[in-house]
C-alpha cells in the first residue's frame, strides 16, 4: 500500500483551562496515584478475520499513519462538539480505542493493514491529563514485541485519516473504533442525566448554614451541604472524583458569584471537567453534594471514608464529626 506523508505539520497546542491564576493549593492535594503496571498480551489473532474491514484503511487509508509509530507524550482532553470530551495526545491528535480488541487481559487485535490505517501509539512517555486518573494508562505488549500504550486496559491507536489536530474521523468507524473518553470509555456526549433526589436539584444559589455538630457550612439552594474531596488538588484545579464516584457525589454545578452569599470570594471560580462538566470551586477547590443526604440539613457524607468533608464559608474542610 503506498504512504504519501504530507510535508508540514502546523503544530497545535491544546489547553485544558483548569483555572484562574488566583488558584493557589495552600492545602496539601491527596497522593497521586501510580500508573498502571505493564500487561503483557496473548498472541493475537490471525488473519485479516480478526478485525475484518473494520478498520478502513480502504481508499488508500494510511496516508497519514506514517511508518514509525510514536509516543503521546503529554495527554489532553479536548472538548468535542458532536462526541464530548475526548483523549488527545500531546499535538492535539485524537486517540482511539477498538471494540474488538480486550481489556482484560490487555491485547490488540489490529496488526498487519490494520495497523497501518491505525498506528499503536507506543508506550513509554505518556503522562496523565489533568484531571484524570494517572493510574488507567499502562501498556501491553504487541505480536511484534513492541510496547503499546493502553488506557483503562484498551490499546491506544492514532487514525491516520486524521491529519491534523482536533479531527474525529475515526470515530464510529466500522462499528468498532472510537475516541477515548478521560475515563477509558467510548467517547459520547451524554444526555444530561437527572439528579439524584435530593441532591444537586435546582441549587442556583450557595449560602451558608449552621449545624449544632458542624457549625457554619456551606448548603446549596435546597440546603443540601456541599462537600469537599480530599483527593481533589487546588492547584492545578482538578476533581479526582469520576465514574461512580460523581454518580454518588453530584457536582454542584455553577453558581452566580451575586448568588453565592455569605462565602469567600477568593477563587471562587468554576472548573471545566474532562468528563464535560462545569463544576463550582470555593478557594480553587471543587465541591460537591452527596446523594446519601436526603433532606436539607443531612450531613450523611460527613467524613465518609476519611476523604469527604463539610466545607465551612472560608472553603475549608470541616472536620468535626
Amino acid at each position: 500500500m503506498g504512504i504519501k506523508r504530507g510535508t508540514t505539520l502546523a503544530a497545535v497546542a491544546v489547553v485544558v483551562a483548569l483555572t484562574a491564576t488566583a488558584c493557589g493549593g495552600d492545602d496539601k492535594a491527596g497522593d497521586a496515584k501510580p500508573a498502571g503496571a505493564a500487561a503483557q498480551a496473548p498472541a493475537a489473532a490471525s488473519g485479516a478475520g480478526a478485525y475484518g474491514s473494520d478498520y478502513g484503511s480502504d481508499s488508500g487509508a494510511g496516508a497519514a499513519a506514517g511508518a514509525d509509530a510514536k509516543g503521546a507524550g503529554q495527554l489532553a482532553v479536548a472538548q468535542n462538539e458532536q462526541i464530548g470530551a475526548l483523549l488527545t495526545d500531546s499535538a492535539g491528535f485524537t486517540l482511539y480505542r477498538f471494540d474488538k480488541d480486550t481489556a482484560k487481559p490487555p491485547k490488540s487485535n489490529c496488526d498487519g493493514d490494520c495497523a497501518k490505517a491505525w498506528p499503536a501509539v507506543q508506550a513509554g512517555d505518556a503522562t496523565a491529563a489533568a484531571g484524570m486518573d494517572a493510574s488507567l494508562l499502562g501498556e501491553v505488549v504487541r505480536t511484534d514485541g513492541s510496547k503499546q500504550l493502553t488506557v483503562a486496559g484498551w490499546p491506544v491507536y492514532r487514525y491516520s485519516k486524521d491529519t491534523k489536530a482536533g479531527e474525529t474521523n475515526g470515530q464510529g468507524v466500522g462499528g468498532t473504533w472510537f475516541a477515548f473518553a478521560p475515563d477509558g470509555k467510548k467517547a459520547a456526549k451524554a444526555a444530561p442525566a437527572p439528579a439524584p433526589a435530593g441532591a444537586g436539584q435546582a441549587s442556583g444559589a450557595l449560602t451558608v448554614a449552621k449545624d449544632p455538630k458542624l457549625g457554619e457550612h456551606i448548603v446549596d439552594g435546597n440546603g443540601m451541604t456541599v462537600y469537599r474531596f480530599k483527593k481533589d488538588t487546588a492547584w492545578p484545579m482538578a476533581s479526582n472524583c469520576t465514574g461512580d464516584c460523581v454518580a454518588k457525589w453530584p457536582v454542584v454545578p455553577p453558581v452566580d458569584k451575586a448568588n453565592a452569599k455569605g462565602i469567600v470570594e477568593k477563587g471562587y471560580s468554576v472548573l471545566d471537567r474532562p468528563d464535560g462538566m462545569k463544576q463550582q470551586a470555593i478557594d480553587c477547590w471543587p465541591v460537591y453534594t452527596f446523594t446519601g443526604d436526603k433532606k436539607a440539613g443531612d450531613i450523611n457524607g460527613q467524613g465518609v471514608g476519611g476523604t469527604w468533608y463539610a466545607v465551612s464559608p472560608d472553603g475549608k474542610l470541616i472536620t468535626t464529626s
